[in-house]
């Protein structure tokens, strides 16, 4: 169903789509876990492209491919890349095609994800581009959701923080619409989710309310997606100074908020969430990084035809 294609965005996915590659992730995280040995993809190539700091993305994906018995090449720093010789990303992308049988790629420039799958014969997996998207965070995002409420829809769920800049909620925000959920945004007037975003989601029937008063979405709410002020996509640093600490999240606001409610954060945090609410037992954000690596040997897999 998904062999040889390219993971671009999140609306690309039908349900049948997700269904899949939640069960392949589902039963790779069991094999994982019982210590088996998984050669779906030895003898295969995987390129993992990151043009912009990461650890987890990167490392999880690394991961994945090294438990599905890939082998990996990579760049980590767009500075030890011809990119830094002026190399155009085309041209990158047409020559790593040559090498490996999947890329992944992340890279600052919104539409870069685009540009390389139109250059790749091989299956691409786009790992952040710019502003724009991160289908690969909202799926292991879903995959978090499943496991820590036992359903995907019936939730009421806040995004909040960085939602203009922030590609995570953007992703995460079309396949919360598409399970039915109600959505708060939750934001400066600044950083709100952008305006086509919330028209679009708005045009597939979704339920949105757009507010800066954290304290009454959390009330109601089941799950709480914190997202940090993202110092690297402002361009006036005083800005970011005045807008980094508008919403943080502390253990006296959670034991205010909805009972049971769950909290995810794609990380790194810097200060949105206190460190006192890592014991609380709804903190989910650790094993929501850790899920990563089964959502990722579930995409490498099925888009290489070895799911």
């Amino acid at each position: 169903m998904l062999k040889g294609k390219d993971i671009l965005n999140t609306a690309q996915f039908s349900p049948q789509e997700l269904n899949l590659i939640m069960n392949t992730a589902a039963s790779f995280e069991k094999q994982v876990k019982d210590g088996n040995i998984i050669r779906n993809m030895e003898g295969k190539i995987v390129a993992t492209l990151f043009f912009e700091p990461s650890t987890r993305t990167r490392l999880s994906f690394e991961t994945a491919a090294n438990r599905l018995s890939a082998r990996v090449i990579s760049v980590a720093d767009a500075k030890s890349s011809s990119v830094a010789k002026g190399e155009s990303l085309a041209d990158t992308i047409r020559t790593v095609d040559g090498y490996a049988d999947v890329i992944v790629m992340r890279h600052p420039m919104n539409g870069s994800a685009q540009i390389a799958a139109d250059n790749a014969k091989h299956p691409f997996i786009n790992a952040g581009d710019g502003s724009g998207e991160h289908p690969t965070q909202a799926l292991l995002d879903i995959y978090t959701i499943g496991k820590e409420k036992g359903a995907l829809g019936g939730q009421t769920v806040t995004l909040v923080g960085d939602l203009k800049y922030g590609r995570t909620v953007h992703s995460l925000s079309y396949f919360m619409t598409l399970y039915g959920n109600k959505m708060f945004f939750v934001s400066p007037q600044s950083l709100r989710m952008p305006s086509e975003i919330t028209v679009d989601l708005k045009a597939r029937g979704a339920d949105i309310e757009e507010t800066e008063n954290l304290e009454k979405a959390l009330a109601v709410s089941d799950i709480v997606y914190v997202t940090r002020v993202q110092r690297e996509r402002f361009e006036n640093p005083s800005e970011y100074e005045k807008l980094k600490g508008s919403y943080i999240i502390n253990r006296a606001l959670i034991d205010q908020a909805k009972k049971g409610i769950t909290i995810l954060h794609p990380l790194p945090r810097v200060d949105e969430i206190s460190t006192d609410v890592d014991d609380y037992e709804g903190a989910a954000y650790f094993r929501q990084a850790h899920n990563g690596i089964y959502i990722r040997m579930a995409l490498l897999a099925l888009v290489s035809g070895k799911g």
